[in-house]
């Protein structure tokens, strides 16, 4: 199991690396003042890693030894395909569910998506998230550096798919045959409700296929992001965006 500082360093490297890569290969055009419309999201950052520690008590509580008579190799792929599944199912109902949706629509509100949206999330939708992966790691008995494998894999391809990178597209069509590319990803960030309703998956893209809710066709170098009424510039600093699930 990768300890807690090395996570935390090949994510934050992962970080730094497609900030850079997207300056020098942009798939949409940067507005001015990148930097300072950051800085938000690197506050949510802040938040999520915290809330996400202090809950690992709770999936080291209910995770196990892994499913009697099965090498950790195939605890591995069985467990990863479980919470992914269960985080699909959980970013679906956060889409359907008014209560839910409100703490999620702080990550949609971004009108200008790149890697550092992949945390822009508030507390709140971290807690929800981490509802969702404690059944099957209980039921499964998943080990909890399976869970801490899953979760260091999401991480990194979040950052992969929400970086506003324009990468060859032959690329992105075959790689999305088993997981979620950029391109697949950021037809979600769309205002367009039915593009926003749709491309759910986090990892595995199969998910999405398998349940009907896979968009494919979309351009993405000219997708407007975000979403209406919440453009306003209150709304997108940290405290606008802490009190967004408590506003109309």
């Amino acid at each position: 199991m990768l300890e807690n500082n090395t996570r935390l360093l090949l994510l934050i490297g992962a970080c730094a690396l497609l900030w850079s890569f997207e300056a020098l290969w942009p798939l949409q055009h940067y507005r001015p003042a990148r930097l300072r419309r950051m800085l938000p999201n690197v506050a949510l950052t802040v938040l999520v890693v915290a809330v996400n520690l202090a809950l690992s008590f709770l999936t080291a509580a209910v995770s196990g030894s892994g499913i009697p008579g099965m090498p950790f190799l195939a605890n591995a792929v069985i467990g990863i395909a479980a919470l992914d599944l269960a985080t699909y199912a959980a970013h679906v109902v956060m889409h359907k569910s008014a209560f839910a949706w409100r703490f999620h629509r702080v990550h949609h509100s971004e009108n200008e998506v790149d890697v550092t949206t992949a945390f822009r999330q508030h507390p709140g939708e971290t807690i929800w998230r981490v509802a969702w992966q404690l059944p099957p790691v209980f039921l499964l008995g998943l080990p909890f550096s399976v869970v801490v494998l899953y979760l260091t894999l999401s991480t990194l391809n979040a950052q992969l798919e929400h970086a506003n990178l324009r990468l060859p597209g032959r690329i992105d069509r075959i790689a999305r045959l088993l997981v979620v590319t950029p391109d697949m990803h950021k037809v979600h960030h769309s205002r367009l409700q039915r593009e926003t309703d749709s491309n759910y998956s986090n990892i595995l893209s199969l998910w999405d296929r398998l349940f009907g809710t896979y968009t494919r066709d979309a351009d993405v170098a000219s997708l407007r992001y975000g979403l209406d009424g919440f453009d306003q510039p209150s709304t997108q600093t940290l405290r606008g965006l802490l009190g967004l699930p408590f506003t109309v």
